[in-house]
């Protein structure tokens, strides 16, 4: 398995090994797995208020031991393209232009890399939250991967469109569940459901990590004898997430259930070493995980 990292730019894509990357730059690892390649790319980033991180009091302080001084965390986000030579595939599609001004550049992205919205055979969620999925219409509410199969997790799909979805959000997130029903609504007859354990694709294992959202997916890749675990939202950050993974994450819609979720994914993957792929973790969220006495670190593989 080989893994390398890349900035590209719109109109040119420059090789080599990067350091701190520039904003206006479109960040990618890629892993190869066989004839596999998995690419991350950026599709910018959250401004996070630290309560929303966790709303446990030693937050702060745990925080300032990563460099984080300021009341607000900003959270990368990672979305992963698979290509195979059959299957062009997006996990998860970005925020779009109406949750954050910060994210939703992934067009700019898969332009820089010279992939198309038609070049998309598959559009797999992890979960359904705006950074997720909010990227996947376009201003008419017409679907942007048109010529693609749109895929979730059917518990999931199955909440967001119930009528008591709203109410279920904490306070403040009601247009989570508003933004979420309107973007399942229109791709209602185009949008396949799957259960846990199952192989959604050749290669493409799905697997239930819930907590974060009540069906949240992870998705094991493997290609031959090699493999890498997407784990989305399950591990939710590169700092407290690694660091006091029992801690609740602010961002967990049931927090006893995610930390369970977390702590189980941490141990496997420490244990195994099978590299990981986070949707908000650093350096483009591939990496691997690492016990720290009796807790874990994240170390990215660049």
């Amino acid at each position: 398995m080989q893994i390398t990292r890349r900035r590209l730019m719109t109109g040119a894509v420059a090789l080599g090994a990067m350091g701190a990357l520039p904003r206006l730059g479109f960040s990618a690892t890629t892993i190869t797995l066989g004839e596999t390649t998995i690419d991350t790319l950026s599709d910018g980033h959250l401004v996070l208020p630290t309560e929303f991180v966790s709303p446990n009091p030693g937050a702060i302080e745990m925080l300032a031991k990563f460099g984080i001084t300021t009341p607000q965390v900003e959270a990368p986000c990672n979305v992963t393209l698979l290509r195979d030579g059959t299957n062009t595939v997006l996990f998860d599609v970005g925020a779009g232009p109406d949750f954050m001004p910060t994210a939703g550049k992934l067009s700019a992205a898969l332009d820089a890399l010279g992939v198309t919205p038609e070049d998309i055979t598959h559009v797999v969620f992890t979960h359904a939250h705006p950074d997720h999925l909010w990227g996947v219409l376009d201003e008419f509410d017409e679907p942007i991967f048109a010529n693609a199969q749109h895929m979730m997790g059917r518990a999931e799909r199955d909440f967001w469109l119930s009528p008591e979805a709203a109410t279920q959000m904490p306070h403040g997130r009601e247009v989570f569940a508003a933004g979420a029903l309107r973007r399942l609504s229109v791709l209602e007859d185009r949008l396949a459901t799957f259960e846990d354990s199952e192989e959604i694709l050749p290669g493409i294992g799905a697997r239930a990590s819930t907590g974060h959202t009540p069906g949240h997916m992870a998705f094991e890749i493997r290609s031959g004898n090699t493999a890498v675990m997407l784990t989305g939202d399950a591990i939710g950050n590169g700092h407290l997430a690694f660091a006091v993974p029992d801690w609740i994450s602010g961002s967990d819609q049931d927090g006893e259930t995610g930390i369970s979720t977390r702590l189980g994914l941490l141990a496997e993957l420490s244990a195994s070493g099978l590299p990981m792929i986070g949707y908000h973790l650093p350096e483009g969220g591939i990496g691997r995980v690492e016990r720290a006495g009796d807790a874990y670190r994240f170390v990215a593989e660049i």
